[in-house]
C-alpha cells in the first residue's frame, strides 16, 4: 500500500473524528435540561423595579455551566397580556439568542420577528441576573412565553474593556 495514501487517509479520519467532536460539543455537550420553578420565572415590576415571580407552567429549559447565555426556557402563563402590559418593564432591545436544534420549542428567528411586528412582547425578567446579563422574557397574547439571557449595555461595556454607563452598577473585580 502507498504510504502517501496511509498518510491522507488519517489525515481525512482525523478530521472528519474532529469534526464530529465538534459538532457534538457545540450542540450537545455542554447544555443540560433544567427544572425552573416558579420562582425562577420573574417579571420586573414597573411599580416596584423588582422581579416578581409569575405563573408558568408547562415549563422547558435548558442552560449550560460554561456561559451564561446558553439559558433558554419555554412555557406557558396564565396572566393576561393586558395585566402583563400594565404591571410589568417592557424590554425594548430583545434579540433571542439561538438555541441549538435538539431545544425545539425555542425559535429564535420567528421570535424575533413576532417582537418586531409586535405580534410579542418583550419584558424585564430580571436585569443583571448575573453582571452584564439580563433575563429576558417575551410574551404572546395567547400566554406562550419565551426567556433567555441577553447582554445588556453594561457588559458589553465591560466584556469589551470600556468605560461602564454611569446606570451600571459597579462591575465585579474581574472584568475591571
Amino acid at each position: 500500500m502507498n504510504p502517501a495514501r496511509l498518510v491522507i487517509g488519517a489525515l481525512l479520519l482525523s478530521a472528519l473524528l474532529a469534526g464530529a467532536a465538534l459538532y457534538y460539543l457545540q450542540i450537545y455537550a455542554y447544555y443540560d435540561e433544567v427544572a425552573l420553578t416558579t420562582e425562577d420565572v420573574q417579571l420586573t415590576s414597573i411599580f416596584t423595579g423588582a422581579p416578581e415571580p409569575i405563573m408558568v407552567e408547562n415549563v422547558r429549559a435548558i442552560d449550560g455551566d460554561s456561559s451564561p447565555l446558553k439559558f433558554r426556557a419555554c412555557f406557558d402563563t396564565n396572566l393576561s397580556f393586558g395585566l402583563l402590559t400594565e404591571t410589568y418593564e417592557v424590554y425594548e432591545a430583545a434579540e433571542p439568542t439561538i438555541a441549538p436544534p435538539w431545544f425545539d420549542c425555542f425559535d429564535a428567528e420567528q421570535i424575533g420577528e413576532d417582537l418586531a411586528s409586535g405580534v410579542a412582547l418583550a419584558f424585564m425578567g430580571i436585569e443583571n441576573f448575573q453582571y452584564g446579563i439580563d433575563r429576558v422574557v417575551a410574551v404572546y397574547p395567547d400566554g406562550t412565553s419565551f426567556a433567555w439571557h441577553q447582554i445588556n449595555a453594561c457588559g458589553e461595556a465591560a466584556f469589551h474593556r470600556d468605560p461602564v454607563p454611569d446606570t451600571c452598577p459597579p462591575a465585579p473585580e474581574r472584568l475591571q
